[in-house]
């Protein structure tokens, strides 16, 4: 394949996958939990208190290796399609951390990166709370690329449509007269009056 054959993806020369991040060993877990609730005040011993649900996976959170396996799924996807485009991962709160991805995208001559979060909701947390971390790394790293957060995919059919797919293949194993007063155990009672 030659290059004119080869799929654009101009404006960007690179993708950065952004994500929270998450202790990978238990000895990460409060200092994990500092860097999440820094500012905030929070006494160390309601930290070391929360840590404790971290305990129940080997204190160790999945999300690094989610991740690591989206990241090499990416990767493998764009190589597929003929796209060379680098693709970085950075985190919000633990290694490896934004700004050594940003760092590292520079060095690298990156000039203009869009941004996938994996958080699909928009929150304070999981939207805003990104973007304050983009423009903080911008300013942060000098000469850092050009970093554009694309939107939210909460309503994307690629996300929704699997949801949809597995809901109706889950109504579809219950017996035919319970189906209509089917509901999921967290959604709130519904009337059964009709």
């Amino acid at each position: 394949m030659t290059a004119a054959d080869q799929p654009q993806v101009a404006p960007y020369d690179a993708l950065l996958l952004l994500s929270f991040g998450g202790p990978e060993k238990p000895e990460d877990v409060v200092p994990f939990l500092e860097n999440v609730t820094r500012g905030r005040g929070i006494p160390r011993e309601r930290l070391e208190e929360v840590g404790q649900h971290y305990f129940g996976f080997g204190g160790r959170s999945p999300i690094n290796d989610q991740n690591r396996a989206l990241l090499a799924a990416i990767r493998e996807d764009l190589a597929a399609a003929g796209i060379d485009l680098p693709v970085y991962w950075g985190n919000r709160n633990w290694d490896p951390y934004l700004a050594d991805a940003v760092s590292e995208m520079r060095a690298d001559g990156i000039e203009r990166a869009a941004v996938f979060t994996t958080s699909a909701y928009s929150s304070y947390s999981s939207c805003r709370q990104y973007r304050e971390n983009l423009a903080d790394v911008g300013a942060e790293v000098d000469g850092a690329p050009r970093l554009e957060r694309l939107r939210q995919y909460y309503n994307h059919p690629g996300f929704v449509e699997p949801f949809v797919d597995e809901t109706v293949r889950a109504l579809g194993s219950l017996p035919e007269t319970a189906r209509d007063d089917a509901h999921s155990s967290s959604s709130p009672t519904r009337s059964r009056s009709r």
